[in-house]
């Protein structure tokens, strides 16, 4: 099974993808989409293209993606939301199952703890996905973890 995690962000989006089979997980990519421009909604037309040329490469069974929770900012929450709206709509124009989760999800299951580090996610993922280094930048990190969290519930 090829599964594809996507962490949401306002200018920068993390996709991870992995392959889990009896057991077992690899990484077959992982990296950001980046968003140009003063307003993140310019960018949403490249997120779609971008997101849709990784789907026909790899051809996902299934899809993980971070849920959308409180933000301190109103503007970012906006704009997050905006992405995850492509996202979405995306994913399922593809037929492409999605499962969504919770950074504290993320976090306790990658981790052990719900409110590990940045650092700790990365160094967990490098461990769990039998990485030379750590997977940076920490929003394609957070996909591949997204990504993980599904071979729970997908088996």
């Amino acid at each position: 099974m090829i599964i594809l995690g996507i962490d949401p962000g306002s200018h920068r989006i993390g996709y991870g993808v992995i392959k889990y089979e009896n057991g077992k997980t690899s990484c077959l990519d992982y990296g950001i989409i980046e968003l140009t421009g003063k307003k993140s909604s310019k960018g949403l037309p490249k997120l779609h293209k971008n997101l849709n040329d990784l789907i026909k490469k790899f051809t996902p069974d299934l899809a993980s993606i971070e849920k959308l929770f409180f933000f301190k900012n109103s503007k970012t929450v906006i704009e997050v939301a905006e992405a995850r709206g492509v996202i979405l709509f995306t994913l399922e124009k593809s037929a492409i199952p999605i499962i969504e989760f919770t950074p504290l999800q993320v976090k306790s299951y990658v981790s052990g703890y719900g409110r590990a580090q940045k650092t700790g996610i990365q160094k967990m993922v490098k461990l769990l996905l039998n990485l030379e280094t750590d997977p940076k930048p920490d929003d394609a990190a957070d996909a591949l973890a997204l990504a993980l969290c599904a071979t729970t519930i997908k088996q």
